[in-house]
Parts: C-alpha cells; structure tokens; sequence
C-alpha cells in the first residue's frame, strides 16, 4: 500500500513552484540537454542535419519551405528561451514545454497551433513521454523530454524517399503526419496488452496465484494511464478541427478527422480491456473458489467412502473374546471371515465410486480450456 501510494504522489508531482509568474521555464533537474535535429525539404529534396546553435537554424529557415525542428531535452533554458525567440512562441506555451506533467492539450495562438499530447511505448511496463508540437504555416517545432526512441521514424524515412504527399504539402501535413504517428502507436501498445489479458485470462482459470492478482492490477494501472492520454487527445483534436482559422489547410483536416476517429476506436478498446481486467480479478477469485470446491469435493469423495469402511473396521477390531459367549463376535472363528469382509468392503468402496460416477461427481465444474472461447471480439479491430 505504501507503494502504491507513492507512485501516486510521484505522477501528480509539478515542476512548477506555487506563485511562480507565468511563463517561468522551472526546469526539472537531471533533464538532458536539448539535441536540435532539423528536417528540411521541398517537393525536389531535403537536408537532414543536427545543429548545435540556435542561430544556425534561421538560414535553413529562409532557404527551405518546410522545416522541422526536432528538439530532444529540456535541461538548458537559454537555449529554449533562444529557441522561443526566434519561433515567437508565446511565453506560456513554452512554459507548458518543460512542465512535462502537462494534460494532452491544444491552444491555438492566432493562425499557430500548439499541441501537446504523449507518446506510449510498452516494455516491461508502459512508459509515457510527453511530445509538444508548435505549427506555423512554413515550419513544425517538436519537443521531446529526450528518452530513447520516438515514434516519428516512419515520417522521416517518407521525408527521406520522397514517399507519400509529405514533400508534395505544407507543414501542416507534417504536423499531422507526426500527431498520426503519435496515436498509431498506441495500437501495437493495446494489441500487447490485449495478449497480456489473454495470457492471464487463462492463468486465472488453470493456476491462479496471488501473482495474477498483482500482474492484472499493473494492468489496470496501464490502462488507465492510456485513458488518461486518449480522452484529452480526442477534446484537443476536436479544438483543432472546429477552429478553422488555424493553419490546418481543408485537406489537411480530412486526415485530421481520421486522427480522431482512430482515436475514437482507441478510447472503445481502452475501455473494453479496463473492462476485461476489473473482470479477471473476478474471474480469480470464482476460479480459486472453483479449484477449492473441487478439492473439496474429492476429499469429501474419499472420506465418504471410507465411512463404513471405517466403521467395519473399528467394529472388528473390538477386543470381544468369542470363547466367553456365542454372542462375541462369531464371525472370528470363521474359516473364511477375513476374506469374506474384505470382500464385503471392496463392494462397498467400489458400489459408492460407482454411484457416486453415475451422478457426476467426478466431472470438473468448470469445462476444459480448449473448448472456452476467450478470445476478445475487439481483437479484430486491431
């Protein structure tokens, strides 16, 4: 519990000290320098270059028509505020940059639009990177925390091959091309935990353990993490596409309009899997109820068989002697009575087993695992 409670204190943490002026850049210590990496392309070619001075992008600026800036790390504020300067970003959305704790938002600042959401990778557990996005009509900003990996590889190997109609359009369809590849990888992330539920399903049926309680639990957690990123995701892209003085071309707001219908199948499976898992914590505890009751069942079998087993036994084995009276005993004096009354409690023992077959008692409660269906209707729709 004391765990749990302070992975909660930790997600709710702000950067921000209270009564600090807006637009303040309170960086978080142990963030990573910022890493400037520049694609810059027109319909007949690009250059892809990493600089380390902010006054060496305003000539790339000049020279190309479309330009994205790709910032990875927040651990320097002169070189952000530099950054802001020659982007006119306003003061409070570059505060929300380095606030990396930020809700997936969109703010429309005139004709420029700002962005935030996070990106969703999943290891060994799920982990969450916040992305912000700055659109001008000629250029995207991108800012990363600076953690391994990105989901924008896709975009630059089709900036690269001249692939699709990213060289072909504005910085708009970048910008869009980007938030897509942000929600595209959630699908793989859903589809892993959509198998996890499976594995797990079954392990609640087969072997539960206290271990399956805690792996579903972490499940949950994940899954309300995601929730947490697709709602505001949906209310910000809804920001975007009513508003149309923003950059976003007409065109370009079809493909929006995908985004957020993916977004849409996202929050179905998100809820169908939170769904799932508050349904396997059921399902282990009706399963080891179902695992003791067949123990129990067969040990109340053996000992049912050996009532009266038991009972000619102790009879028996009373220490009557049968010289004293007729009435002691007899059958000790019968040439055949150890024979005979084993004989009479094999009947016995096999008689019961045998009626106790023909009213079902020995068929399991629940079917075999082969022929339970517990594949999720919804995998198909990834």
């Amino acid at each position: 519990m004391g765990d749990r409670k302070h992975r909660r204190r930790k997600s709710v943490q702000r950067a921000v000290t209270p009564n600090t002026l807006p637009g303040t850049l309170c960086i978080e210590s142990g963030a990573a320098p910022p890493a400037i990496r520049i694609m810059a392309y027109s319909s007949q070619d690009y250059v892809e270059t990493t600089v380390q001075e902010v006054a060496e992008i305003r000539p790339i600026l000049e020279q190309w028509p479309v330009v994205w800036v790709d910032i990875e790390g927040f651990g320097d504020g002169a070189t952000l505020r530099a950054l802001g300067a020659l982007f006119d970003m306003h003061a409070l959305a570059l505060e929300d940059v380095v606030h990396v704790h930020q809700r997936p938002k969109a703010e429309l600042y005139g004709e420029r639009v700002f962005f935030i959401t996070r990106m969703a990778q999943l290891r060994e557990e799920l982990e969450t990177e916040q992305v912000s996005f700055f659109l001008d009509r000629h250029f995207v900003l991108t800012f990363q925390q600076g953690a391994p990996g990105d989901s924008f590889d896709r975009v630059r190997r089709h900036i690269r091959a001249n692939a699709g109609m990213l060289r072909t359009s504005g910085a708009d369809y970048l910008c869009y091309s980007l938030i897509d590849a942000v929600i595209d990888q959630m699908f793989p992330v859903l589809e892993q935990l959509g198998d996890r539920l499976e594995e797990l399903e079954s392990e609640a049926l087969s072997r539960p353990s206290l271990d399956t309680v805690s792996r579903v639990h972490a499940i949950k957690g994940q899954l309300l993490s995601l929730r947490r990123i697709v709602w505001p995701m949906r209310e910000a892209l809804q920001t975007v596409l009513r508003d149309t003085a923003s950059v976003f071309t007409a065109d370009t707001r079809v493909y929006l309009r995908d985004c957020h219908d993916n977004l849409l199948q996202i929050v179905d499976l998100v809820e169908t899997y939170r769904e799932l898992a508050a349904g396997l914590t059921d399902l282990y505890l009706s399963s080891s109820s179902n695992r003791m009751n067949e123990v129990m069942k067969v040990l109340t079998i053996i000992a049912t068989i050996f009532m009266p087993l038991s009972f000619l036994a102790s009879l028996y084995g009373m220490n009557f002697d049968p010289d004293a009276s007729l009435w002691n005993m007899p059958e000790l004096r019968s040439h055949w009575g150890y024979p005979a009354l084993l004989a009479f409690m094999t009947l016995i023992a096999g008689g019961m087993v045998l009626s106790f077959w023909r009213n079902g008692w020995f068929r399991p409660t629940l079917p075999p695992m082969e022929n339970r269906d517990t594949r999720d209707p919804h995998d198909d729709a990834l």
